[in-house]
């Protein structure tokens, strides 16, 4: 049998763990705010030219 681990590898694993769902939610919520930046683009060009011309 293997020994027990420590409570300094039980820290290291449990933040290792705690970290996946921290990278990928970042990710998911990075990538959610650039695709609705880059698709309300042509929106805000179009009212910016409107309120150049008044």
């Amino acid at each position: 049998m293997g020994e027990e681990p420590t409570w300094a590898e039980l820290l290291l694993n449990s933040a290792l763990i705690a970290s996946v769902p921290i990278v990928i939610g970042g990710a998911l919520i990075v990538s959610l705010v650039g695709l609705t930046v880059w698709g309300t683009a042509p929106l805000r060009r179009r009212r910016r030219s409107r309120a150049a011309d008044r």
